[in-house]
């Protein structure tokens, strides 16, 4: 009879039930584990178990899930007051105190948005996130996360921000890949209509690759115009290309257009003017 399986170290009893936790997850919910490699040194089984152990429990609790407001989930606490009711010289400290309050319950909130004062982080937080219903799940470690601009997003901000990072994409050397905001079809860059994602990126590539070297100086937003379902950025650029020993300098205003997609609830890039730039 074999005994060897019963003279294992502990590190390699703790590696077999590894093992077999991932066998259970890719059996049971369909889990995917890749190979560590150079740049991904492996985890230690230690941290490795309790990485596992997590994912089951919290697979476990996800089978059932039940719901709780975030109210009841911080023991209904009776000492926030309304934010109308603080001063402009307390409410910093009346939201630190309410942030940390939160986090005793593994409870964080974020803002992206610079827009946004504290005294409507507190009133959001006191009024309505309050009044929210979160996953009632207990895990060790865990902290539920929300972000105040999922609820009351700042699209001028948003779409400003989207609309430099777009013009630097179709600037800079490399192959443009940042087309996740773009409409699929009936594009617009300056006088090349109508093209597809895939004509939009060839059009973008001619003017990358008759240079051989290009250096965005600055990008800056100057005007956000939202009516309705459209919405109009415009802004300011500076460029600088070489080709060969020859340095030549592009700059102009450009626009960029969106359009809101009622079904996704998010705004596609359908046109894009840049001054100064023969595509």
């Amino acid at each position: 009879m074999n005994n060897e399986k019963f003279h294992l170290s502990d590190d390699e009893k703790l590696q077999a039930e590894n093992d077999f936790l991932k066998m259970k997850l890719m059996l049971e919910h369909d889990a995917k584990f890749s190979t560590p490699d150079e740049d991904t040194p492996a985890l230690s089984p230690e941290m490795e178990n309790a990485f596992l152990n997590r994912i089951i429990a919290f697979e476990e609790q996800a089978k059932n899930p039940t719901y709780i407001k975030v109210f009841d989930r911080i023991e209904r606490p009776v000492d926030f007051k309304p934010s109308t009711e603080i001063p402009d010289e307390q409410i910093e400290a009346e939201w630190r105190r309410l942030q940390e309050y939160l986090y005793k319950y593994h409870i964080t909130l974020d803002v992206c948005s610079p827009n946004i004062s504290t005294r409507e982080l507190y009133r959001f937080t006191t009024e309505e996130l309050f009044e929210y219903e979160m996953d009632d799940m207990h895990l060790p470690g865990m902290v539920s996360n929300f972000i105040y601009d999922e609820f009351h997003p700042d699209y001028v901000y948003d779409n400003s921000r989207t609309a430099c990072d777009c013009i630097r994409q179709i600037l800079i050397k490399e192959t443009l890949d940042w087309v996740h905001d773009f409409r699929k079809e009936n594009l617009r860059l300056n006088n090349h209509f109508p093209l597809t994602i895939k004509k939009f990126k060839k059009v973008s590539s001619h003017f990358k690759n008759s240079y051989d070297q290009l250096e965005v100086e600055n990008i800056e937003h100057t005007a956000c115009d939202i009516n309705e379902s459209n919405c109009v950025v415009t802004g300011t650029y500076s460029l600088k290309a070489t080709s060969g020993h020859q340095l030549i300098m592009f700059k102009g205003n450009w626009i960029v257009k969106f359009e809101f997609n009622e079904e996704w609830g998010y705004w596609h890039i359908y046109e894009i003017q840049i001054e100064g730039i023969d595509f």
